[in-house]
């Protein structure tokens, strides 16, 4: 079953019940940020980098540690030219069903494969996009605590589902707004089609004047808002 035409919905819910996520940048800004989950992965991810590297846009990922374990060389390739890192944990399970002490052991594990890759310390990637969406109250005091700072988005066409290029690509002109926050998926489920999303989807935002930022960007501008 498809849920694409709930989540501009559960976004108008969630957005204002849960103030302290950053679920978009500021709605007078023409900036809007493309997020990439569940990378990086061997052959779908070099594909996607062509494309954005075609545009000259930086994006910001959001990776396994499984994953970054799998492929140290492309993550490397991903932060040497400039995108944005972010958590999605380390083998995507969802953060509600983990107790405290492996939520922490998952983040803590995926923040040391990253900085195996790619040198990047502890404390440059502590944006965390939960498995799926999934979390609780309780999960996000936890990732408060800890210094994390949880991602969610304001646009998500379901692409994982692999509806179809032109459907996916559909999804996000009718929904992209100022300061969208938009996920797509380069890993397993959904990676196979990135590349030509992508390359479909970006020439059209640019021509409706939309500039791309990465997620720290939009954290940014929601802190001057």
């Amino acid at each position: 079953m498809q849920f694409a035409s709930l989540y501009p919905l559960v976004y108008r819910i969630l957005k204002p019940t849960f103030p302290k996520c950053l679920w978009c940048g500021n709605p007078n800004s023409k900036a809007i940020a493309l997020t990439f989950d569940d990378g990086p992965h061997p052959q779908y991810t070099p594909e996607l980098l062509a494309v954005l590297d075609r545009y000259n846009i930086k994006a910001s990922f959001f990776w396994l540690g499984v994953c970054v374990n799998r492929n140290p060389a492309i993550a490397k390739t991903i932060c040497d030219r400039g995108h944005w890192i972010g958590l999605h944990s380390y083998d995507h399970r969802n953060f509600p069903m983990l107790s405290p002490t492996e939520l922490q052991q998952s983040l803590e594990k995926t923040q040391a494969a990253i900085h195996s890759a790619c040198n990047l310390q502890p404390s440059q990637v502590r944006d965390v996009r939960p498995p799926n969406g999934f979390f609780t109250p309780e999960t996000l005091k936890l990732l408060h605590q800890w210094n994390y700072r949880p991602v969610m988005w304001s646009v998500v066409p379901e692409d994982w589902v692999r509806p179809g290029v032109a459907t996916v690509v559909q999804r996000v002109l009718q929904q992209v707004q100022n300061g969208s926050l938009i996920v797509l998926h380069d890993g397993a489920c959904g990676g196979q089609d990135v590349a030509a999303t992508a390359s479909s989807l970006i020439p059209q935002l640019l021509q409706q004047g939309y500039q791309f930022v990465t997620v720290d960007t939009l954290w940014q501008q929601a802190a001057l808002r």
